[in-house]
């Protein structure tokens, strides 16, 4: 295990988007066996604080690593290319139009109390973020497309946010 170096060489992994989830997950709790504050709880403060420092550098890891999203863009900060997100919000119209699409039938949805067609959203967009996972896959792991997975990623933190939105009006619909 390498302590060191970033997060993939820290779990022993390649650094590729599609990893192993079983063995992220399984490193991570030998990694967390070895650092845990607990086992450094008779050490001196220096141990103990050093203990701490790893178990944090573990999991900041770890949850980086276990989600597309933050793994998609952590290999591209790797590749010193910058996604663009804060200056670059330009998308193509027809992304747009369908982001439009995608709010107005979840307000809608929500506005009705129609918590099966919430549901049906939150399906369909699942199988999306399936897809566009793939993609970034293809695009980072097989082709190095660089520029093209960064737009990809800013895509999905669109997509990501509205889930996010779908499964917030679902949670409000069983209160």
């Amino acid at each position: 295990m390498d302590f060191a170096g970033d997060h993939f060489s820290l779990f022993d992994l390649p650094a590729t988007f599609r990893i192993d989830s079983a063995l992220l997950d399984r490193r991570y709790i030998e990694l967390q066996s070895q650092v845990h504050p607990d086992r450094f709880a008779s050490a001196g403060d220096s141990a103990r604080r050093l203990s701490e420092q790893w178990a944090t550098r573990v999991n900041e890891a770890y949850q980086t690593l276990r989600k597309p999203l933050p793994r998609a863009r952590y290999l591209l900060h790797l590749a010193q290319h910058d996604i663009g997100s804060e200056n670059n919000t330009a998308m193509p119209a027809d992304f747009l139009v369908e982001q439009m699409e995608w709010r107005e039938a979840v307000a809608e949805a929500r506005a009705a109390g129609n918590h099966h067609e919430l549901e049906h959203l939150h399906h369909r967009l699942q199988r999306a973020l399936a897809s566009r996972h793939e993609e970034i896959a293809a695009l980072l792991d097989d082709q190095h497309d660089l520029e093209q997975a960064a737009d990809r990623v800013r895509r999905l933190m669109f997509e990501e946010k509205l889930l996010s939105e779908i499964d917030d009006a679902i949670a409000a619909g069983e209160e």
